[in-house]
């Protein structure tokens, strides 16, 4: 699977099979997780057999059942934290679904277990990401015309477009897609947003969907 082809297939997935994570998926998303902290400087860990975490009544307001693993997305606070961990999250969702697994990014509806979580001076838990083997594969998520979140002079090049649909497959804080592309008459591309719930974790998760598809990087528009 290619990873074009793991963005289009994945879905959010909120109820989970008791099917374990084979060993050597783990190692692998291990080995993941580690790259990502040395490359961000997060403390993003990945946490195995813990149901306590979604045994909450929000929880299963949300329809989470099943859910024992996950990805804890801890880091420092700074001014780009969440959009760090927007990306390098998605990063590792990507990965996952290449895997054969299923993920979903959570935000609020979880329990924070300090018994299995490993907190530095200054950290804090960001938002979780459950992973394992879904019910079901998800269901895909409306998204706006391409038009709606792009500003373009003149002709859209072929990678500004593929990066832009990329972007659009991404999963956003209820859907809400509130972020544009602008791609400048220098050749240049911004990534802005409206204000909305978890909007800067979601520009970083658009922003690595853009870059990983389009092979160009993108910069923070004010």
């Amino acid at each position: 699977m290619t990873i074009l082809e793991a963005i289009k297939q994945r879905h959010s997935v909120r109820s989970y099979t008791e099917r374990p994570i084979e060993d050597e998926k783990m190692q692998q998303l291990v080995r993941l997780v580690n790259e990502c902290n040395d490359e961000s400087g997060l403390h993003i860990q990945l946490v195995t057999n813990d149901p306590k975490a979604f045994d909450t009544r929000m929880a299963h307001y949300g329809k989470f059942s099943g859910i024992s693993n996950y990805f804890a997305m801890i880091g420092k606070k700074d001014d780009d934290l969440d959009e760090k961990i927007g990306y390098y999250g998605e990063k590792i969702v990507i990965a996952a679904q290449m895997l054969g697994l299923n993920t979903c990014w959570v935000g609020l509806t979880f329990k924070k277990n300090p018994d299995v979580l490993q907190f530095g001076e200054g950290e804090k838990l960001r938002a979780v990401i459950a992973v394992g083997y879904g019910t079901t594969q998800g269901v895909a998520h409306k998204v706006k015309p391409i038009e709606k979140v792009t500003k373009v002079n003149g002709t859209m090049p072929d990678w500004f477009r593929s990066g832009v649909e990329a972007a659009l497959l991404a999963p956003t804080a209820l859907n809400q897609q509130k972020f544009r592309f602008t791609l400048t008459d220098d050749g240049n591309v911004l990534l802005t947003s409206s204000w909305g719930f978890f909007t800067k974790i979601d520009l970083g998760i658009v922003k690595y969907h853009f870059e990983v598809v389009s092979g160009k990087s993108v910069a923070r528009g004010a």
